[in-house]
């Protein structure tokens, strides 16, 4: 795999913007874990507030979850065929008003139903962040790149339990949506003044729409593409087993307030960052293979440690197995999704938007399991990541197998 540029894609950025560009695509990939992570301290009053059970309030996590894949694998082929930036524009103004639905929902049903249309429109600014890296640099310094927008990125789940905390403390369950509603207003008009067009019109090849989706066949029936789908995917769907179990695990079970959850959570998200920062300082010398196989062992290895802790009720030993499962999340998503665009150069948005899908269509149906598995001794939870670890070992062999034959 050569790290030259395709003929007629930018070979880079010019210097004195990538700093802000960096920033600004990490902030986008972004989107995601903050619609979530913000109000996680606030779910047990968001059920009292729409008169609910925390139960049907956890539900819109997994509706998030089905809506931010459905909206990635619907811009992917679009902005190849059309562009990024316009599609992107189009995708956040859908993630503001429906975070400003999200505000004045009075019932569940409704919050439902903005929660699935705000993850529609987020859906946008995460898959369209990656596409952009990837147009304008070479494979392996694309990744580098990834690394460190994805070390922007973890200061979200760093900050927003945090924020949601005193969100919650001083203005309510519904100071968390309007914090979404600045949040994409702010994105929507930075992308509007200060980010252009990063895939030219002679790039986006004369298939028909319809052409550009029928992409995602080709990527299915690849063995190779679908090994780092479930490396990286299954990583994915062990941190939301964490974020729909961790709740009940850490605050009803182990009567932690919201604010000690908070900064459990905020642990796991520097130990993403730290794995992104040393994925972009090795990834050069060792190859993004060998970081995948890396975080795929590495993440396998601290489930089996989360498993066996839970069973003994060994709490802290808990929080260090979640830590690292958590942390290879950053190491995995990296490298997989650069590796799978540089497979697929002229469809990098549609590869980067089946990535994303994945990662959280898998997370959906890891936190439906937890769900659906729910036992008073909150062990669900552990023995889903067990599971998920599992098949991401599983898809990183795949991965080495079908590579090494090509």
């Amino acid at each position: 795999m050569s790290d030259a540029p395709e003929a007629g894609r930018p070979g880079g950025f010019p210097a004195q913007q990538e700093g802000g560009l960096i920033l600004l695509l990490g902030a986008l990939v972004a989107f995601g874990p903050l619609s979530i992570d913000l109000y996680l301290p606030a779910l047990p009053a968001i059920a009292q507030g729409l008169a609910t059970t925390v139960d049907a309030v956890q539900l819109s996590i997994t509706v998030f979850l089905a809506g931010f894949s459905l909206g990635m694998l619907f811009y992917g082929p679009l902005s190849d065929r059309y562009g990024r930036r316009r599609v992107l524009l189009g995708g956040i103004g859908l993630f503001v008003v429906a975070s400003l639905a999200c505000t004045l929902a009075t019932a569940i049903e409704q919050l439902l139903a903005a929660r699935f249309l705000q993850a529609l429109g987020g859906g946008a600014a995460s898959v369209l962040a990656r596409a952009v890296v990837r147009d304008v640099y070479t494979p392996t310094e694309a990744i580098r790149k990834l690394s460190l927008m994805a070390m922007v990125t973890a200061v979200a789940p760093l900050l927003a339990p945090l924020l949601g905390s005193l969100l919650l403390a001083f203005g309510g369950w519904r100071g968390c949506f309007v914090a979404l509603l600045v949040w994409g207003g702010l994105s929507l008009l930075v992308v509007s003044l200060r980010l252009p067009e990063t895939l030219p019109a002679e790039c986006r090849g004369s298939v028909s729409l319809g052409g550009a989706f029928a992409v995602y066949g080709r990527l299915l029936g690849d063995p190779v593409a679908l090994g780092l789908l479930l490396a990286g995917g299954m990583s994915f769907a062990a941190m939301f087993a964490y974020i729909t179990g961790g709740p009940f695990y850490f605050i009803e079970l182990q009567h932690f307030s919201p604010f000690g959850f908070s900064l459990i959570f905020a642990a796991n998200a520097i130990g993403i960052f730290c794995a992104n920062y040393v994925n972009s300082r090795l990834v050069r010398a060792r190859g993004p293979r060998a970081m995948v196989a890396a975080g795929a062992v590495l993440g396998f290895l601290g489930a089996l440690a989360l498993a066996a802790s839970s069973a003994l009720g060994l709490v802290p030993a808990v929080v260090g197995g979640l830590f690292v499962v958590v942390s290879m999340t950053g190491l995995l998503g990296a490298n997989c999704v650069g590796l799978l665009m540089a497979r697929y150069p002229q469809n990098s948005g549609a590869a980067a938007a089946l990535f994303g899908a994945s990662q959280f269509g898998m997370g959906m149906l890891a936190s439906a399991a937890v769900s659906y598995f729910h036992d008073p001794a909150g062990r669900a939870m552990a023995w889903v990541i067990l599971v998920v670890s599992s098949m991401s070992v599983a898809g990183w062999l795949l991965f080495r197998r079908m590579d090494a034959a090509a």
